[in-house]
């Protein structure tokens, strides 16, 4: 062995050595791989084996990573990974915090602040086909308008060389609900006035109800939004919210404005209430929304057409209490208590 050749590696408390380089690499995959502590030429003090170029570069050629395990597989996701924390308790909003070079899309006015290094931009249509041609644009500016939102979309990138943070807020009371779409299967179905934001690269799409019942009686109407992808998604829901697991075959049945979210594996569709109290003064309206297993379900407790509702119905001058469901309004309210 040369005088050059005077390597050493930690083994708990003693070192192990001398060695040529070879047999140093050799010996860290049972010695805790580039994390292990090494001393030999060029080096002042223990190091971890990773932060000496001469001995990361040889454990780099032998395929060694960490304590001998195989190197990460690489990175196919689309998406932008975003970090996000939610603040507040009833009145939420949530920050996003973007690596330089990533983005996040939101819907326009969601908006709460951003930091200097964010740079805004409105999109025609859905950001994730900013590359497509002027048709794919106009098709999917006009699948928005279907859903009741705006043709545009704003983007939010971090053109700074640090990290930048970009905030959006709830548009009424109620919990925001982020939705990693790589661990559901890439896709979800929402309510169409629900999204809040995502990352770069979740497509904002609509999803047809494929039971006319649904889509004329089930309270969200004909059309829903889906959002596609493999990133974070962040929705809002009113009040409080509530996820429920469904097995397969098992039935949940709910006020039709309550749905916020569920899987494409669940099924949705509208029941009868049933009984000329319950249709006339029940309050509840005439349908309730259905939603069978397998899969996912998340319900608020607040629709924002509930308590628009409620707002109306209590303003002076603007033709008195509607009740909720009741088809026979002022008149069912007498009998269901909304005035008294």
């Amino acid at each position: 062995m040369s005088s050059e050749a005077v390597w050493y590696y930690a083994r708990g408390e003693q070192s192990v050595g001398p060695m040529d380089l070879e047999s140093l690499v050799g010996q860290l995959s049972q010695a805790g791989g580039a994390r292990a502590l090494v001393y030999g030429p060029g080096v002042s003090d223990w190091t971890e084996a990773r932060h000496v170029p001469v001995v990361a570069q040889r454990l780099s050629a032998q395929g060694q990573s960490g304590r001998g395990s195989p190197p990460p597989p690489p990175n196919t996701q689309a998406s932008d990974e975003i970090d996000y924390e939610i603040f507040g308790q009833e009145m939420q909003y949530v920050e996003i915090t973007l690596d330089p070079g990533e983005m996040s899309v939101a819907e326009a006015g969601a908006m709460m602040y951003m930091t200097p290094g964010i740079h805004m931009e409105t999109v025609f249509g859905d950001p994730a086909k900013e590359d497509a041609g002027l048709f794919s644009k106009l098709k999917s500016a006009g699948k928005r308008v279907l859903t009741g939102e705006s043709l545009f979309m704003t983007t939010f990138s971090n053109v700074a060389p640090t990290r930048e943070q970009v905030a959006f807020a709830a548009p009424y009371p109620g919990k925001i609900l982020p939705i990693d779409l790589a661990q559901i299967g890439g896709e979800i179905l929402c309510q169409k006035d629900s999204f809040l934001c995502a990352a770069r690269g979740v497509e904002v799409g609509i999803a047809f109800q494929k039971r006319l019942g649904a889509g004329f009686f089930g309270g969200e109407g004909f059309i829903m939004q889906r959002l596609l992808g493999d990133g974070m998604a962040l929705v809002h829901a009113g009040g409080t919210l509530m996820r429920r697991r469904l097995e397969s075959g098992e039935v949940l049945r709910l006020d039709t404005g309550c749905l916020v979210a569920l899987e494409p594996s669940v099924e949705f569709d509208i029941e009868f209430v049933g009984g000329l109290k319950n249709t006339l003064f029940g309050g509840e309206g005439v349908f309730f929304a259905t939603v069978q297993g397998p899969g996912t379900v998340w319900c608020q407790s607040l629709p924002f057409s509930r308590l628009a509702g409620r707002i109306y119905a209590a303003t002076p001058g603007r033709g008195g209490a509607k009740g909720e469901g009741s088809i026979l309004g002022s008149i069912g309210d007498m009998f269901d208590g909304d005035n008294s």
